[in-house]
């Protein structure tokens, strides 16, 4: 494929978009998502930093994202470019990305070299971009990051964003890094002297929302916004937990709703806890009202009643979609879920009392101190619910993420893992459709989330030599990248221990 004809894909995808922002200023940023179009344009936070940046006084972003397909771009040469004036990253001052979670970190490589933009820290001078990273990954860890980005904002980025944006405008790179490397919710590899808090936006920064809408998008044409921020509840194996930038944050429904414009047909509401925020309702009764469908990114179970569903169905639901989290009641007090069977055979028996098509339940394997007799009271459980509507089954393997009380937490074996999905495929084929993500990949997830700049160096060599399993395996082993081993250490709270690192 031409260069022309990649020019050509971009520009009908622009073509398609309503809320595009075009603005001339002296300061342009090209704005990163390490996935391709259709996931980046899904991302609340992507496009919330994009409106934020042209909302500075003299400051602009042009989007871009990873290729659809890579080798096209690699076999006609052509440098990642930007949607909105088709300029190549490499001619920016400031190259943003916004990273989500572990397994895109290639993805910020990649484009990094298909721009000709030296991959490691080190090997960039100053006639090349400052390579800036934030995005939820940094809630969690970011330290595998560091050997290929000059500036690491942490958490929410709101404000910060205004603050880099200032200082970029009138410091010369060496300055800018060495004011930032002190600055709370800003890590500089090689100068910040440890990890600081991530950042917490004002609350008036709040809601994150959509800036442009798309068909061509995971959630095609929806408009995304947060009624919350946050989370009130205390799951373990979390970032997102209420600790975490003080809990969950409330937006008023009348703010929320001033904020949908006229032509969205579709609004999802996203956050870590939206079913929890005590007027949701009421927000829901008023988009379904206005004759638009809804979406909501988190349904907790014990919160459905027969109202809830009930306006679910009417803006458009036909998949009841909650999570339990555990395979068994155990593990689900284990990780301070507050979910229990009758709370998800309630969401069953609401799902088909308004005729959905079916209840889809989200489900962790390999959670510490899991055995198959956990497993056995899943099979026996979701033999139970697929008697009262069809039942899908999402699994995830577990994977522990710093800054939770499960951090160090060992990953089960691969094996293993495989072996409980096999056995959940065998006994419950014909019963319930199961959805394993792949337990391999999660213990690559796994390695990054607990690794620190080792792990980021050989995600490096897994992604030059081609990105495979093996590659992987090969690329940790070589850099001496190691999990730590876990203990577990009972504290006396509802029977869940802490996990305390100790060495390999």
């Amino acid at each position: 494929m031409t260069t022309w004809n990649l020019l050509n894909q971009v520009r009908a995808r622009v073509g398609k978009e309503e809320g595009t922002l075009w603005k001339q200023s002296s300061l342009r940023i090209a704005l990163c998502y390490p996935s391709t179009y259709p996931v980046g344009m899904s991302s609340l936070g992507y496009q919330t930093i994009y409106r934020e940046i042209h909302l500075h006084a003299d400051a602009s972003a042009e989007r871009a994202f990873l290729p659809d397909r890579v080798q096209d771009y690699r076999d006609s040469r052509t440098p990642v470019f930007t949607y909105e004036s088709e300029t190549p990253l490499s001619d920016f001052p400031v190259v943003a990305f916004s990273i989500s979670f572990e397994l895109e970190v290639p993805g910020f490589l990649e484009i990094l070299s298909l721009s000709r933009i030296p991959v490691l820290r080190e090997e960039r001078t100053g006639r090349h971009p400052l390579v800036l990273v934030g995005g939820p990954l940094t809630n969690s860890n970011p330290v595998p990051l560091a050997p290929f980005a000059d500036l690491i904002i942490l958490g929410e980025a709101e404000d910060l964003i205004h603050t880099f944006l200032d200082a970029a405008a009138n410091l010369r790179r060496e300055d800018l890094l060495l004011h930032f490397a002190n600055q709370p919710g800003c890590y500089v590899p090689g100068q910040t002297p440890a990890l600081p808090a991530i950042a917490k936006a004002p609350d008036d920064r709040l809601p994150a929302r959509s800036q442009i809408l798309t068909k061509d998008t995971v959630l095609p044409a929806m408009f995304l916004i947060e009624p919350e921020r946050g989370c009130s509840r205390g799951c373990t194996y979390c970032v997102m937990r209420r600790t975490t930038n003080g809990g969950m944050r409330l937006v008023e429904p009348e703010s929320v709703l001033s904020y949908v414009p006229e032509h969205a047909r579709r609004v999802g509401l996203v956050g870590a806890a939206v079913t929890d925020h005590p007027r949701i309702k009421e927000v829901v009764r008023k988009v379904i009202k206005t004759g638009r469908e809804i979406g909501i990114s988190s349904l907790r179970a014990d919160r459905l009643d027969e109202e809830f569903v009930g306006l679910l169905a009417a803006g458009g639901y036909r998949t009841l979609t909650t999570a339990s989290d555990g395979a068994s009641q155990r593990l689900r007090n284990l990780v301070d879920r507050k979910t229990t069977e009758r709370h998800l055979i309630r969401a069953a028996e609401l799902a088909r009392r308004f005729k959905l098509e079916r209840l889809k339940l989200y489900q962790i394997v390999g959670l510490p101190i899991e055995t198959m007799e956990d497993i056995d009271e899943l099979i026996r459980f979701s033999r139970e619910v697929a008697r009262i509507v069809p039942l899908s089954l999402g699994i995830a393997p577990f994977v522990a993420k710093r800054n939770t009380p499960l951090d160090g937490a060992p990953f089960e074996p691969i094996s293993s893992v495989e072996a409980k999905l096999s056995c959940l495929r065998a006994r419950l084929k014909g019963v319930a459709e199961v959805r394993p993500t792949s337990a391999r990949w999660a213990w690559v997830e796994y390695m990054l989330s607990q690794g620190g700049e080792a792990a980021g160096l050989a995600a490096m060599d897994a992604w030059l030599n081609g990105g495979s399993f093996a590659a992987w395996k090969r690329a940790f082993r070589s850099r001496g990248v190691v999990p730590f081993q876990a203990r577990p250490v009972p504290d006396g709270r509802r029977n869940a221990p802490q996990f305390t690192r100790i060495s390999p």
